[in-house]
């Protein structure tokens, strides 16, 4: 199944913590070819930055983050170009009150009819047609 992998999920599987097993179970099926995944080319920077962040608060040891990242990068999803997708993000930010990197998974699933597979609450209740959880995989 082609899948628009949320940055959300993406770090659930690299940072577990309470409630990730369905994000792991679902790192599992990417690393067995279950899923096609993709996502815009701006998702290993939220990662990068969510990654050095967790560093800086003691969550994960420092000097860790780039062996993380390093690792997600392996089995990286199909990365689009933002820029191609930035002027329909905009729209959907300005219509909908929500970011513009958010709204470039919008962008890219809507472009290759795939839903995006998050946790994030709001995208759940915004997109709902166009949104699943790892739970439901």
């Amino acid at each position: 199944m082609k899948l628009c992998l949320d940055a959300c999920v993406a770090l659930q599987m690299l940072l577990p913590e309470d409630n990730t097993d369905a994000a792991l179970a679902l790192q599992k099926e990417i690393r067995n070819q279950v899923h096609e995944l993709i996502a815009p080319d701006t998702l290993p920077i939220e990662i990068a930055h969510v990654l050095t962040k967790a560093e800086r608060q003691g969550k994960i040891d420092a000097g860790s983050a780039k062996g993380v990242l390093d690792g997600f990068l392996d089995y990286c999803p199909m990365l689009y170009p933002y820029f191609e997708y930035l002027d329909r993000a905009m729209e959907l930010s300005s219509q909908f009150r929500l970011g513009v990197f958010d709204c470039l998974y919008v962008a890219v699933s809507e472009d290759q009819n795939c839903p995006i597979v998050t946790v994030d609450k709001r995208f759940l209740e915004l997109f709902p047609n166009q949104t699943i959880t790892p739970e439901d995989l």
